[in-house]
């Protein structure tokens, strides 16, 4: 069995990738450790079974990218001192990074040095997501100085995998080979969350519910939604609107409802709260909205909540991207023009009128959603670092994989 490390600088257990990608390798009989980031009330060493984790008080704070550079650089530090030793110590087979930022892969340049393969797991496209953050173009100095440490990252691993076909295109774009990236899709840890034993909440019959939840920021459109409510207000009896997270965007949010007089149509949780609550709201609910704002970033990206509603069999209202388009379509999704509250408006009345389509539209994307489940993706995910371990040359699988899906979407479409 395969010794495996992965850095990561986000937070354990609230990284949902980085357990699904762990609890697997444990399943598998492997033995792993996590370096990641730390929040105040938690431990440096955690240990559980064959997992060790080991969290670096590295503190994060929204601010400039002068901030989250630093940020970065100093993780990276501790990251790399500390894969270094317990490689000397234990003998890592495979060490993983995933990104943001890419170049953490450096981080494992000691356990390489010493024989270790390297895997880099491309969570997101850090040119596309500078861009969308900082309002800046392709051309700026500091999205092309991004691209240009994305491919040197690619470069120096021995694998790659990432999220969705068109992130690896896109690397693909900017010169990394294709035949080195393979997708492992963000889909719903059915393992931890099992859907056929979550209970509804209970809820008013007579009410139609719109549910989002997850963190609240300008680009997931949730203003976009309550302006949409304002609009069906009177057309939709029962109409309600639940929220269910926290971010910077709340109380904008929630000014905007008590605006246009929505304080009983549009309801918020109490901040954050945990997938166990949350969970039976979602299945209980109408309709699951997903209202990101399209842009460079998000086009070639997957919202992981609307693999949540599509495993919890919700209908999903969803803004139109190049990327849920491939994967899913007008066949499986009610989709809408990103921003446009009037046609959300439109996609949401659509549904409510039509209880058999919302029915036809969860059979669908059902079907679509097979290969996608975590039960492949984990099972080709362990597949990979095992080859890695055992000095093998992992395969992007592409072609088994889109004959598969588009067997299903043929299936679908009939």
């Amino acid at each position: 069995m395969a010794r495996v490390c992965i850095i990561s600088k986000s937070h354990l257990p609230f990284d949902a990738r980085v357990v699904r990608e762990a609890r697997a390798l444990l399943g598998a009989g492997h033995t792993v450790d996590v370096i990641c980031g730390q929040f105040a009330d938690q431990p440096f060493r955690e240990r559980a079974g064959d997992l060790t984790i080991y969290r670096l008080p590295i503190a994060r704070r929204r601010g400039s990218k002068l901030r989250y550079a630093f940020e970065f650089v100093t993780f990276q530090l501790g990251a790399a001192a500390l894969a270094g030793w317990l490689h000397l110590r234990h003998g890592y087979d495979v060490v993983e990074t995933t990104s943001l930022p890419d170049w953490l892969v450096f981080a494992a340049f000691i356990p390489r040095l010493f024989g270790a393969r390297v895997l880099l797991d491309l969570h997101d496209p850090a040119p596309e997501y500078d861009m969308t953050k900082y309002q800046v173009g392709p051309e700026d100095r500091s999205v092309r100085l991004l691209a240009f440490l994305e491919q040197a990252s690619i470069r120096f691993a021995d694998f790659v995998t990432t999220c969705s076909e068109q992130m690896r295109r896109r690397y693909a774009e900017r010169g990394a080979p294709l035949e080195k990236i393979a997708v492992v899709l963000n889909s719903f840890d059915e393992e931890r969350y099992q859907p056929e034993q979550i209970v509804p909440a209970p809820r008013n019959e007579d009410e139609f519910i719109l549910i989002s939840h997850g963190t609240i920021e300008p680009n997931y459109g949730l203003d976009v939604v309550v302006r949409a409510v304002k609009l069906l207000k009177d057309q939709i009896p029962g109409l309600r609107f639940e929220i269910y997270g926290d971010g910077t965007h709340r109380q904008s949010v929630r000014a905007l409802a008590s605006e246009l007089g929505l304080d009983e149509q549009v309801r918020f949780s109490d901040g954050f709260r945990p997938m166990e609550e949350v969970l039976p709201h979602i299945a209980a609910a109408d309709v699951g909205i997903v209202a990101v704002r399209r842009d460079a970033f998000r086009d070639i990206t997957l919202c992981i909540k609307m693999f949540d509603f599509v495993s919890l069999r919700r209908p999903v209202v969803i803004s139109r991207t190049s990327a849920v388009e491939a994967y899913f379509g007008e066949e499986c999704f009610e989709l809408f023009e990103s921003g446009d509250e009037h046609d959300l408006a439109r996609a949401i009345l659509a549904l409510y009128r039509d209880p058999q389509r919302r029915a036809r539209l969860v059979e669908r994307a059902t079907l679509r959603n097979e290969p996608y489940r975590w039960v492949h993706q984990g099972r080709q995910y362990v597949d990979i670092v095992e080859r890695l371990a055992a000095r093998g040359a992992p395969s992007a699988e592409r072609s088994s994989h889109e004959e598969r899906v588009a067997a299903v979407g043929e299936a679908v479409r009939e």
